[in-house]
Order: structure tokens, then C-alpha cells, then sequence
């Protein structure tokens, strides 16, 4: 069975996405940046690009039977490597639990503005 789950980001229908896929017991969450999704505002730090981010991958974590604990993997894009380091407090205490497998790749984001790119990969709770 394969269910989705969407933000209402517009970016979903424009570019025919869904933020996560659920399916088979694993959950599929698609690259989120740090938008906020109610105002559709970027901000310009990429902390908090980066909270907004993480806290987007919780909700739908929870939407799908999930949780940020349940994640195995975890991929993060930055357009510049360097930025990295900043955001280790917040993904360290996200993933203090799960201590998934990570990676970190250096590529350009959709839109300029974009500092961090996160993507993960989580089992269904039991």
C-alpha cells in the first residue's frame, strides 16, 4: 500500500512531488528547505533555514505514524559546504535518538536563496 502526504507547498502541484511518500513500511520524505510553509517566507540565516526545515520533516514525520527518532537516513544539500558546521547543534539534537546515516553534498538549490536542502528516510513506528 502507498500513500502521500503533502505541505501544500505550490511547489508540490507545479513540479509534481508529494513531501513524503509512505509505502511498505518505510517513509519517504522528499527534500525540504526552509521555507515556512503557512507564509511561504524564506528567511535569510540558514539556522533558520534550517529549523524550519527540520521542524517541516517532524510534522509529516507525525502525520505519517512516524517521528524524527525513526529515521535511518538523513542527507543534507548546501550549496556551500562550509555553512555545515553551523547547523550541527540543531541536527544533532534532532537526531540525538536516531543517529541515522548521514551525508552532506555541496550542490546548488532551486532558487539561490536556498541554504539547506534536507532529506530523509524513516521507518514506520511499530
Amino acid at each position: 500500500m502507498r500513500s502521500h502526504i503533502s505541505t501544500g507547498s505550490p511547489f508540490e502541484d507545479q513540479i509534481g512531488y508529494s513531501r513524503a511518500v509512505i509505502c511498505d513500511g518505510w517513509v519517504f520524505v522528499s527534500g525540504t528547505t526552509g521555507y515556512d510553509y503557512t507564509t511561504m517566507t524564506l528567511p535569510e540565516a540558514i539556522e533558520d533555514q534550517c529549523r524550519n526545515a527540520l521542524a517541516t520533516i517532524a510534522s509529516v514525520l507525525t502525520d505519517s505514524g512516524s517521528s524524527l527518532d525513526d529515521v535511518v537516513r538523513v542527507t543534507y544539500y548546501l550549496p556551500d559546504r562550509r555553512d555545515f558546521s553551523k547547523l550541527w547543534p540543531q541536527t544533532s539534537a534532532a537526531f540525538a535518538t536516531a543517529r541515522p546515516a548521514a551525508t552532506m553534498v555541496e550542490a546548488r538549490l532551486m532558487q539561490d536563496e536556498m541554504k539547506v536542502e534536507i532529506e530523509v528516510t524513516a521507518r514506520l513506528t511499530p
